[in-house]
């Protein structure tokens, strides 16, 4: 067994991440930040689905077709398509998320 929480490595200067458990098609990671954002003029634009919670802290992501930036505090999570570009544009001192990625188009909110 394992904890989320635990085994983090002390005094991170950029942002951790870790397979948590993978298989075909399918990744969990859990992602740990200290208060990185994209660079500017950077967009992510990944070909797989990826489902995010904040499991500790807070962060802002920002979609290429929104005007304004999402807040995501403990417990708020995203589903974001293949394809939809966004960018973390805040996160706190010490941000914990868990993502969830696989591959294709076939994805359903809510189910």
């Amino acid at each position: 067994m394992d904890n989320l929480f635990t085994a983090i490595p002390p005094g991170l200067d950029r942002e951790w991440f870790q397979t948590l458990a993978a298989g075909p098609g399918v990744r969990v990671e859990r992602i740990v930040s200290t208060g990185q954002a994209s660079p500017d003029g950077f967009w992510y634009d990944q070909q797989e689905t990826e489902w995010v919670v904040v499991l500790e802290g807070e962060a802002r992501v920002r979609f290429a077709d929104m005007a304004e930036d999402l807040t995501l505090r403990v417990g708020d999570h995203l589903l974001i398509a293949p394809g939809r570009r966004h960018r973390v544009t805040y996160t706190a001192a010490r941000t914990v998320w868990l993502a969830v990625w696989w591959e294709g188009t076939h994805w359903k909110e809510g189910a």
